[in-house]
């Protein structure tokens, strides 16, 4: 279906599984951004802009606040589970169902059929949300067009069962080296074995508590985990060197220079030969105390809870935006090959968006 247009007047069940029908892995998103695009365009009442394949629209009504949905358009590998169906207990079925083309069909409804909200709107869809930090296509257009994405508030339409998640947290992966000497494993003692070497960090990993820091209201949860154990040349050599991948989820209280000073200090006496840090993006407090951000809670209703994982209002954030995750998706079902998410909950979950920007 990659070259039907879009049907915005499609009720957002049925518009997500138009949607989910649009193969739209990381990096082959341009037929979908193009029909977005399109779609978009035709809506007299909407400013249309794109870069790359990241399409930005907006109202310009002069309200006194703006508001931001934003959602992105590629998914995970197909892994056979497409085009769409719904099952008889009211599923909808297929790749991006829950993560987030469920959440991208409520952004498309607003669009098209809130001419006038109360609060001036900006959609964003952009692309390579599931793939490299560098790649992704709302931070190309933050660095392009920073002005595209000035606003009060973001909701960013990440899976979250129709339920408000606040902020997110901060992940930061190192890389913990350590060094040795080969020898012919028949000699270990001409040697120095790498591996061994680590094993008082991974002693220290195993020990480790995480912190649980309340937030705004919300309780985080850190977790400091070995990911990756790579070392070894041979079955008969013993390793000169042994590489340690280390992830660590942090509260959005900690700074980036916060989160990565912890992590240096808590191996400091682990006799690590090279401390690298492989990838580091920050976390995001909650925002919820502002008061169109508790305008948002009233409508949507519910209580919020933290979002463990990382998620791009955490770009909002640094950007001076507060801004949540709300979309009808069930996050424990993203990126799985049983990926599908309950078709009722689409329309609730627009239904409650519209209430928040009429009221």
């Amino acid at each position: 279906m990659a070259d039907t247009p879009l049907d915005l007047s499609l009720d957002a069940a049925r518009l997500t599984a138009q949607l989910v029908d649009f193969p739209s892995e990381s990096g082959t998103e341009k037929p979908l951004a193009d029909a977005i695009e399109t779609a978009l365009r035709a809506l007299p009442h909407l400013t249309v802009d794109r870069h790359g394949n990241n399409v930005v629209a907006r109202t310009d009504l002069g309200r006194p606040e703006r508001v931001i949905l934003a959602g992105h358009i590629d998914t995970v590998p197909i892994a056979g589970n497409v085009p769409s169906r719904l099952d008889d207990e009211g599923y909808l079925w297929g790749c991006g169902t829950c993560d987030m083309k469920s959440g991208v069909a409520v952004q498309l409804r607003i669009a098209a059929t809130l001419p006038e909200p109360n609060r001036d709107l900006t959609f964003i869809f952009y692309d390579n949300e599931e793939v490299a930090a560098h790649l992704n296509g709302l931070g190309h257009v933050a660095e392009a067009h920073p002005e595209w994405l000035e606003g009060d508030f973001a909701v960013l339409l990440e899976p979250t069962d129709n339920q408000v998640e606040g902020g997110c947290q901060g992940t930061l992966r190192v890389l913990l080296t350590f060094k040795g000497e080969r020898a012919h494993s028949a000699r270990a003692w001409m040697g120095s074995n790498a591996i061994h070497k680590a094993a008082p960090a991974l002693a220290k990993l195993a020990a480790y508590q995480p912190r649980k820091p309340v937030v705004d209201g919300l309780e985080f949860h850190e977790g400091l985990n070995a990911v990756r154990v790579e070392g070894g040349v041979a079955t008969n050599v013993i390793p000169d060197s042994c590489t340690l991948t280390v992830n660590f989820r942090y509260a959005p209280d900690r700074s980036e220079a916060e989160a990565e000073a912890f992590v240096r200090d808590f191996f400091a006496d682990c006799g690590v030969d090279e401390f690298t840090v492989d990838d580091h993006t920050g976390g995001a407090r909650p925002g919820l105390t502002h008061p169109v951000a508790q305008a948002f809670m009233a409508a949507v209703g519910g209580v919020a809870r933290p979002k463990f994982g990382w998620t791009d209002v955490s770009r909002f954030s640094a950007l001076g935006v507060p801004a949540v995750n709300y979309s009808p998706g069930q996050p424990l079902l993203a990126h799985k090959v049983d990926e599908r998410v309950k078709a009722s909950l689409i329309p609730e979950a627009e239904a409650k968006l519209r209430a928040w920007l009429t009221s």
